[in-house]
């Protein structure tokens, strides 16, 4: 599609522009307020996707629901044939790449915005090149694989000025908002600790390398597989999806569910940055992969208006004591949930995303009235990012927030791999009783791959 327009005409991105007075009404208002989806093609946002099997097949579904899909990129043939087959009803000119690094050089010019939803590995380098390029970026949660490129996406995304979002799709429930505002609003009092567990790892953890060598499939391309990762021969133990639990490719339970579960705690009590980390788990096997189990304790100091809080992270089947949800003696905690404790009650959210809640004991909360909404209601999470790249309002899990987020997660890991609680000057980077836990802030990138 050429960017030139004709006389008198406006182009593509006036048109995308001419949006922004009607997409901020739904953010100022939360009465039901909606935003117009442009009818022309011309209106429309170009995505490209890299990644589209796997939680790539309904972020490049999204991304062609809402915009001209014109190009998909994925590294296994098979997988990215399969998507281009369903796309070529409605876009029979979308183009097909196996590195992202060939797509967004070649198709610059007709790429507005892209999703990222490779192995946690790969989703700074590629957003960031496409952030680079001034392109709008839509990427999976954890936002990345190490600490470092979480600081540096937040920067270069503000930098750039570009429309940014991470896939915490719970961010956009309104069960979660509406509980962010109850905590806020000091319904259940003076916050202290925050409990937060998940059912994962429901992958392989815990194990060594694999002892034999296997031929990599054809379809699959196993250099951009790796990407900026050691090299390392293919085995099935890694792909498909079994990456996440190994060191180099994933970031494990806390990474895969904490950008989901621990988000409502941590924007209602603005828990960022902790002071100290500390790690008990069933050990890092050959500095392989992560553990089988662990425990991660996360201290905040006092912020704002609020005391120092006390954030425990749960997995692997470990789980807080059922006393400090109120339940009786033969009612068990879901797989997968958090609680606030605050000095008046605590609340109790039993699933991953935050999206329901109930206030407990519930004798005490009966005749509670909730707060008066103060956080915009969501016309649902990827309409979020697109409002955003029309020039609306930021989506609220921006590069901002979820950089943020996703830095002080991985903080976890980091401990983990130290085997000794940490102390952590967020300000400039620095551990300050273990310098040599700070090799675990970041990688060296393999050659051929920047950030």
């Amino acid at each position: 599609m050429s960017r030139t327009p004709a006389f008198g005409k406006p182009s593509r991105r006036e048109f995308l522009k001419q949006s922004t007075a009607v997409s901020t009404a739904f953010w100022v208002s939360s009465s039901g307020a909606s935003w117009a989806q442009p009818k022309s093609p011309i209106e429309k946002l170009n995505f490209a996707s890299i990644g589209v099997d796997g939680k790539g097949s309904s972020d490049s579904d999204d991304a062609s629901t809402h915009g001209n899909m014109v190009a998909i990129c994925d590294i296994d043939e098979n997988r990215l044939n399969k998507k281009a087959e369903k796309l070529k009803d409605k876009f029979p000119d979308v183009k097909k790449f196996t590195d992202y690094r060939e797509m967004l050089t070649k198709m610059e010019k007709e790429i507005d915005a892209v999703t990222v939803s490779t192995p946690d590995h790969s989703h700074a380098p590629a957003s960031m090149m496409a952030m680079k390029l001034g392109k709008h970026c839509f990427t999976q949660k954890p936002l990345t694989w190490s600490v470092y490129e979480a600081r540096k996406l937040r920067e270069i995304a503000a930098e750039k000025k570009v429309a940014t979002q991470m896939g915490n799709q719970g961010t956009s429930e309104n069960g979660l908002r509406e509980a962010v505002e109850v905590v806020r609003a000091g319904i259940i009092g003076t916050a202290k600790e925050v409990h937060i567990w998940t059912n994962r790892p429901i992958w392989p953890q815990g194990t060594g390398r694999p002892k034999e060598a296997e031929k990599c499939p054809d379809n699959v391309h196993w250099d951009l597989f790796l990407g900026p990762a050691a090299d390392r021969p293919y085995s099935s133990a890694y792909h498909p999806f079994k990456w996440r639990g190994w060191i180099d490719f994933g970031t494990g339970a806390l990474g895969d569910m904490a950008c989901h579960t621990a988000n409502m705690a941590v924007m209602a009590l603005n828990l960022f940055d902790p002071l100290t980390i500390e790690a008990e788990t069933s050990g890092i096997v050959e500095n392989e992969t992560y553990p089988k189990n662990s425990k991660i304790k996360f201290e905040f100091g006092a912020r704002g208006d609020r005391g120092p809080v006390t954030l425990y992270w749960y997995d692997g089947g470990q789980l807080p004591s059922t006393e400090l949800a109120h339940l009786g003696p033969n009612e068990k905690l879901p797989s997968s949930g958090s609680l606030i404790v605050g000095d008046k009650g605590t609340l109790y959210s039993p699933s991953d995303y935050g999206a329901s809640y109930s206030l407990l004991p519930k004798d005490n909360f009966k005749d509670v009235k909730k707060p008066e909404p103060k956080l915009p209601r969501s016309p649902g999470h990827f309409k979020e990012f697109v409002i955003a790249c029309s020039g609306g309002p930021a989506a609220m899990s921006n590069f901002s927030y979820a950089g943020h987020l996703t830095e002080t997660i991985l903080l976890g890991n980091v401990a983990m791999r130290a085997g000794k609680k940490l102390e952590w000057d967020a300000a400039n980077m620095k551990i300050k009783n273990a310098p040599e836990a700070e090799q675990y802030l970041h990688r060296e990138y393999r050659k051929g791959w920047s950030l």
